[in-house]
C-alpha cells in the first residue's frame, strides 16, 4: 500500500477496515461507533486466523495488539462514543 513500502493505492482496496487503514496514527477524523461496529467483525475474523497460524514472537504481537484494538471498538460501540486519535 502506498505510505507502507508498497504500491497499490488506497483508492484500488474496498475493505470495512479502510476508514481504519487510511487513517492517520495521530490526529485526522474521529470514526463513528458506526465505524467502529462495521470494523469489529472483520477484525475478530483477522485475528482469528492469525491464532491458527504457527506461533511466532512478531504475529503473537500483532495478535495481542488486534485484541486490544477490538476491545476498544467494542468500547465505542457500546457506550456509541467515537474513536479519536490522538
Amino acid at each position: 500500500m502506498w505510505g507502507f513500502g508498497g504500491d497499490q493505492p488506497w483508492s484500488g482496496i474496498s475493505t470495512v477496515l479502510e476508514p481504519l487503514l487510511n487513517h492517520p496514527d495521530v490526529g485526522g477524523d474521529a470514526l463513528s461507533a458506526a465505524d467502529c461496529a462495521a470494523m469489529l467483525p472483520r477484525l475478530r475474523a483477522i485475528t482469528g486466523e492469525w491464532l491458527e497460524e504457527p506461533s511466532e514472537p512478531v504475529l503473537q504481537q500483532h495478535v495481542q495488539d488486534a485484541q486490544q484494538l477490538a476491545v476498544v471498538l467494542r468500547f465505542c460501540v457500546d457506550e456509541d462514543v467515537e474513536l479519536i486519535f490522538l
